[in-house]
């Protein structure tokens, strides 16, 4: 029988604050501890900040997505990846912070929404996840001689000609 991910989570956490030490450690050598610590409190207090206009950010997406009558999870995911940054980044140590950081970032947030959305198509499915997230993008190579329109989220109805359809793997 097959272990679930969850039952190794318990390792996790100590290993985790094992590599924070030994990274708080790293960094106050090279830079002093004091400095090490400001640096520190910098983070959360900075993780703290982000939190609430995350969380205020997501509200909001959300309650645009149901007023406009769009699907919400689009910007929803994306405000949830900020708000995990910012939780990264107001938990203490380096380690953690530098991965608030990146979450925060544009592109890594981008990938990690691209990667939620991934999980979600394979854990729910091609209709679940199209009703969360919205009409996917396809690309088509130029030497297809078909031409692929995949409709807009700002725009719920397709340019004249198209044909709407469901892409079946």
């Amino acid at each position: 029988m097959r272990r679930s991910r969850l039952a190794y989570l318990p390792l996790v956490f100590p290993l985790l604050a094992f590599a924070e030490f030994l990274a708080f450690v790293s960094v106050a050598h090279a830079i002093g501890f004091g400095w090490a610590t400001l640096l520190a409190a910098a983070f959360s207090v900075t993780g703290v900040l982000l939190l609430r206009r995350e969380g205020i950010r997501g509200f909001r997406a959300f309650q645009e997505a149901t007023r406009d009558g769009r699907p919400p999870a689009a910007g929803v995911t994306n405000s949830l990846i900020g708000l995990a940054g910012a939780l990264l980044l107001a938990l203490p140590g380096f380690i953690t912070g530098v991965a608030g950081i990146l979450l925060l970032l544009p592109p890594s947030r981008l990938l990690a929404r691209r990667g939620i959305e991934r999980l979600a198509a394979r854990r729910l499915g091609g209709a679940a996840t199209g009703d969360l997230f919205g009409p996917r993008r396809v690309r088509v190579h130029q030497s297809d001689p078909v031409t692929v329109v995949v409709v807009d989220e700002q725009r719920p109805t397709p340019p004249a000609g198209a044909i709407e359809g469901e892409i079946v793997r």
